[in-house]
């Protein structure tokens, strides 16, 4: 049996792990059937021994038999088969075969095998966090407090003033009950100073924020007057700011000259800027000579764009010329502090700095130098204009006065806009050949500016009806810059002026395809196209120019007319009320919703809006007619003699306003101020067949004597005028042609002819039908003096 028992052997020579994984017969459960020693063992009392225990060493081994251990104890099974695996001392002996596995002599000297720690146990739990220890209720309180001043801020930042407000109340209730705790646990010192500030100075930020300044001020207040912040003097800029919204000048300037002494001269930056409120609060007050000084010590200290601009303003306003020159001399010289252009030129073909600079060229740092440069631009452009008609004895000495400084400066390009802006001062004053003088100069500079000089000459002769000259500069500032909206918009304008509407519409759309926010263009292609009667094109280019100026009454009105041209009233009712909304005083957008209104049937609404329409303008005849017609269909004759009345006033020598007037002292039943007027009448228009029939008939009715000598003139004007119908029908017929002649209505007395060809009749509204059909149309006179 010896020969199934592996030592492990004594030196590392060979593989340690050599052996591990060999079969071992003695542990084959599998054979016991087939071997007879231990079945003759199990049947009888054959190799019975006494039995061997852990701790009593066996006797009953013939031979020691040595392990890897060196031990020389031999154990024996109740077989007498070796065991490998015995306890020894209450230590299992570890396999022979598995001694690199970490196992030590240290085992059979009392200590168990537990190479991972296992016979320790596991390991304690974490100790749990007490939340209703007053620490952590302080603690979650304070995180709570950090997270309302956040989420207030980020209220503020995203427009919704009044939740960053309540964030802001709720984190300062929410402080006060923290700052209590901690006073109850630990000392004041301990008190978190840092989050008081910020809630204090946050709540007083929303407060000012939402216009509450009393609030603020008070706030603000609180956390000046406490000594334990630092630096708390500086939120006096803060109540400044706030004093001067309220146009508080002097507590204002009184809290800014506080925060200024209270700020260390290292902080130069603010200090300025201090300065800079304090200059132009006193420019809010007309302290001009102490706005001066504080804008003189910044130029001096630290010159920027914004205090130059408001030196020159202030000395403009106490007119002193020599120091409004120097002043502009400094604004020129500030440094912008940019970058040349050449820096985003690549100055080599390598694709990794093309690359680079094709990214630099738009970036965040790039926007703002070139908003930087266009506000200087504005600057100078202002001052310019500002004192150049006062700092010489006339503009025009002025303006070159500038463009001679503007030429010696980095502004150079600004000098031709200086000189456009001469020439659109000329044109203010009226001064238009000195303006095109101006302009003119401009034809032998560069594109850019002889495109802006072309297209304002264009504009200005079209403005004078000379489209010849108009087309010629728009062709040249067309020519000058292809891609000027402005010069193809007047192309466009001297193209349709001759009625060629198709090609203007193609400039327009040019002109847009350059520039998608050219307003003009939009709108005259919206004209063109309702002059080729493509209304659906028109409205849905009013319709885009409507979303970009969202309270334009031409556009409003253009919308309007179009809805009533394709027969849509309801549109066009509903687009004019929105008109009326922008410009509630326009008479003419009033009266056109009081004629729809009447086209639709509704009389009492389109008599609301043709009253409002005569209130604002009470010399539109057609308004007039309309209310005089109204009144007279309603019974309420006295009512519209007024309006007759002013209708005789503004066209005096038209004599139906006047024949109105006595038909409406008639039907009201006051027939001696009816006769009183067509005696009037007859004076002013003696040959008026229909008056003169007026007159006998009411002389008749009165029983007056005068009625023989107006029977007498109406017989004579009858025959003449029968003599003239007779002499006008033979001349017709000698012609070739009979057409009969209609004479007199309530209208006039005499047809107008349209020299240019036949006038076209438009269908007249129920109102003027009302007034010369009814005109004399009375039933106390009888049938046979109706009009012919």
């Amino acid at each position: 049996m010896m020969q199934n028992v592996h030592l492990a052997p004594e030196t590392d020579e060979d593989d340690l792990y050599s052996g591990y994984n060999d079969y071992n017969p003695t542990y084959d459960t599998e054979e016991l059937e087939n071997d007879t020693g231990f079945q003759q063992a199990v049947r009888t009392s054959h190799g019975r021994r006494p039995p061997v225990t852990a701790k009593i060493p066996s006797t009953a081994v013939t031979r020691p038999i040595a392990t890897g251990y060196g031990s020389k104890t031999s154990l024996m099974s109740s077989m007498g088969r070796l065991m490998t695996g015995a306890i020894q001392d209450g230590v299992t002996r570890p396999m022979t075969a598995v001694r690199a596995a970490g196992f030590t002599k240290a085992a059979l000297r009392g200590s168990a095998f537990d190479p991972l720690g296992q016979s320790r146990g596991p390991a304690p739990p974490l100790e749990t966090k007490n939340e209703d220890s007053p620490e952590e209720k302080i603690r979650q309180l304070e995180k709570k407090v950090n997270e309302l001043v956040e989420e207030s801020c980020i209220a503020n930042s995203c427009g919704d003033l009044k939740l960053a407000l309540e964030k802001a109340k709720d984190a300062g209730r929410k402080e006060r009950v923290l700052v209590r705790q901690r006073e109850q646990l630990t000392t004041p010192e301990n008190i978190n100073l840092d989050l008081t500030y910020s809630v204090l100075f946050n709540l007083a930020s929303q407060y000012s924020a939402n216009e509450m300044y009393a609030e603020a001020l008070n706030t603000y207040q609180v956390i000046v007057k406490n000594k334990m912040f630092s630096n708390s003097g500086r939120l006096k800029v803060n109540m400044g700011n706030i004093y001067l919204k309220q146009r508080n000048y002097s507590k204002a300037i009184k809290f800014y000259r506080m925060a200024l002494d209270q700020i260390p001269s290292v902080h130069k930056e603010m200090r300025i800027k201090i300065m800079q409120n304090i200059g132009v609060t006193f420019i809010k007050t007309g302290q001009y000579s102490d706005a001066i000084n504080s804008f003189e010590h910044i130029m001096s200290m630290a010159p920027n764009l914004k205090a130059g601009f408001n030196l020159i303003l202030s000395y403009f306003a106490i007119g002193d010329r020599e120091k409004m020159k120097k002043a502009f001399q400094k604004l020129i010289a500030v440094p912008l502090e940019i970058d040349d252009d050449d820096k985003y030129i690549s100055p080599t073909d390598d694709p990794h700095t093309n690359l680079v600079i094709e990214a630099i060229k738009n970036d965040h740092l790039r926007q703002m130098e070139r908003e930087r440069k266009a506000m200087a631009e504005k600057y100078i452009m202002t001052a310019a204009k500002l004192i150049a008609p006062v700092i010489e004895t006339s503009f025009a000495v002025g303006y070159d006065w500038c463009v001679e400084v503007v030429k010696a400066s980095q502004y150079v390009e600004l000098a031709n806009d200086l000189e456009i802006n001469k020439a659109i001062t000329y044109l203010r004053q009226k001064d238009f050949n000195q303006a095109v003088d101006t302009l003119k100069m401009f034809e032998k500079k560069d594109s850019r500016v002889k495109s802006a000089a072309a297209t304002n000459l264009s504009f200005l002769y079209y403005l004078e009806n000379e489209f010849a000259q108009a087309s010629s500069y728009a062709d040249l500032a067309v020519n000058s810059d292809r891609y000027n909206p402005s010069a193809l918009t007047n192309k466009g304008n001297t193209v349709f002026a001759n009625a060629d509407y198709e090609k203007a519409a193609e400039f327009y759309k040019e002109a847009l395809r350059n520039d998608s926010s050219c307003t003009e263009a939009l709108y005259n292609i919206g004209l063109t196209y309702k002059k080729l009667n493509r209304l659906d094109e028109a409205l849905e280019c009013f319709l885009k120019l409507h979303a970009i100026l969202r309270n334009s009454a031409q556009v409003l009105y253009q919308i309007a007319n179009i809805h009533e041209l394709m027969e849509d009233p309801n549109q066009a009712i509903e687009w004019l009320m929105q008109l009326i909304s922008v410009v509630p005083t326009d008479s003419k957008a009033l009266s056109k919703l009081g004629e729809l209104y009447d086209s639709e049937g509704d009389k009492s609404q389109a008599f609301q809006y043709y009253y409002e329409s005569y209130r604002y303008f009470p010399s539109n005849i057609e308004v007039i007619e309309w209310l005089g017609a109204y009144y007279i269909d309603t019974q309420f004759c006295e009512k519209a003699i007024q309006y007759f009345e002013r209708a005789s006033l503004i066209q005096p020598t038209q004599v139906k306003w006047q024949l109105m007037v006595a038909s409406c002292f008639r039907r009201s039943g006051n027939y001696q101020k009816a006769l009183d007027t067509y005696k009037d009448i007859h004076r002013k228009f003696p040959e008026n067949v229909d008056c003169l029939r007026f007159l006998v008939r009411l002389c008749t009715d009165i029983g007056l004597k005068e009625v023989q000598e107006y029977a007498t003139k109406l017989k004579r004007l009858e025959k003449m005028k029968e003599i003239r119908e007779q002499r006008i029908k033979s001349g017709r017929d000698g012609s070739g042609t009979s057409r009969g002649k209609r004479e007199g209505s309530a209208g006039s007395d005499a047809s107008y002819v349209d020299p240019l060809g036949p006038q076209i009749e438009r269908p007249k509204t129920a109102a003027k039908k009302r007034i010369e059909e009814d005109d004399f149309a009375d039933e106390e006179l009888g049938d046979d003096l109706l009009p012919e």
